[in-house]
């Protein structure tokens, strides 16, 4: 199936959502400001003539919520607009009320209903050790439903999969070191189980919420956004975070900070990871473009594979 395939299927319901003020929203705010760098023409006039209210369905395995936390604090669009009008969610254990054997229910009714046609988020690692019952969301029929089975089975139902944070993406802390759950992250359960549904990574811990809903914007109107080699989209990951850092003058020049609170010099000596890091922290910033990691402290590298255990320790030089 071609990737806007899903995207342009006329049955799923129109959202009522006012396209315009959609769109004020994304330009005219503190984190619109960030988001409004990924438009171009073409995209705003998609978004323009209207987006799909688009089935969603959000897992959560191995991992601290935190990205589901990083999508909440999201300023413009808010939440409600996101969660209510530009996308359809329909399975959330975080922030949904429903629970049990109700809320899987209709979770599978929704996969079903929508095969090839709806979008599959994924939040933490996958477990696969003990046929992956380290990691247990829900029960059906008196039969335990490990993260493992819903990562194969809603993936092989999925148009598209967006593995959300380092641990959905790449493994990330649970997959660190002396773990015994042999957890991974999207794309290693479906290389081993030979699914072929497309995935796009969208990691940090956590990742900022323009990656997000950006991200669901490039889906809506777009299709599958153009990924580098780690399965990111190149709208938010393609640019070095050394070679865009206020301090860079200060590494040309050997001058290196040797505390956090030292304004004045290049922080690779104090365990910087900005080298080794792609994504567009320095230009986003967080917390409504009031700040970033560099600024507070250092970077570590969280939206690389292998992280946390390639950037380790955090406040030593590499």
């Amino acid at each position: 199936m071609k990737n806007n395939d899903l995207l342009q299927d006329k049955q799923l319901p129109s959202t009522g959502i006012s396209r315009r003020s959609f769109l004020k929203g994304l330009t005219g705010t503190a984190a619109g400001i960030g988001l409004s760098q990924i438009f171009n023409p073409a995209l705003i006039s998609a978004l323009e003539k209207g987006l799909e209210n688009h089935p969603v369905l959000w897992i959560q395995g191995q991992g601290c919520t935190g990205c589901s936390v990083s999508l909440l604090n999201s300023v413009e669009p808010t939440i409600k607009t996101i969660l209510l009008d530009i996308i359809s969610l329909q399975y959330h254990p975080t922030v949904m009320a429903c629970e049990g054997e109700t809320a899987l229910e209709n979770m599978y009714r929704v996969a079903k209903e929508y095969k090839g046609k709806f979008s599959l988020v994924v939040e933490g690692s996958i477990p696969l050790a003990a046929n992956g019952k380290y990691c247990i969301c829900g029960e059906m029929n008196h039969k335990e439903i490990t993260m493992l089975d819903l990562t194969k089975e809603l993936g092989e139902m999925a148009g598209s999969v967006l593995a959300v944070g380092t641990c959905a993406a790449y493994g990330g802390i649970p997959a660190a070191e002396g773990n015994l759950t042999q957890a991974t992250g999207v794309t290693g359960v479906f290389e081993k189980f030979e699914i072929k549904t497309p995935v796009v990574n969208i990691p940090g811990c956590p990742p900022h919420p323009d990656w997000i809903v950006g991200s669901i914007a490039h889906l809506l109107t777009k299709g599958i956004p153009e990924l580098d080699e780690n399965g990111r989209p190149l709208l938010f990951f393609g640019e070095n975070i050394h070679e865009n850092c206020p301090y860079l003058e200060y590494f040309d020049e050997d001058i290196y900070s040797k505390t956090f609170t030292m304004k004045k010099g290049c922080r690779m000596e104090i365990g910087c990871k900005g080298p080794d890091t792609y994504a567009d922290c320095f230009r986003r910033k967080w917390n409504s473009g009031m700040n970033w990691c560099v600024e507070n402290a250092v970077c570590i590298g969280c939206v690389e594979p292998g992280f946390p255990d390639s950037s380790s320790p955090f406040y030593e030089s590499a």
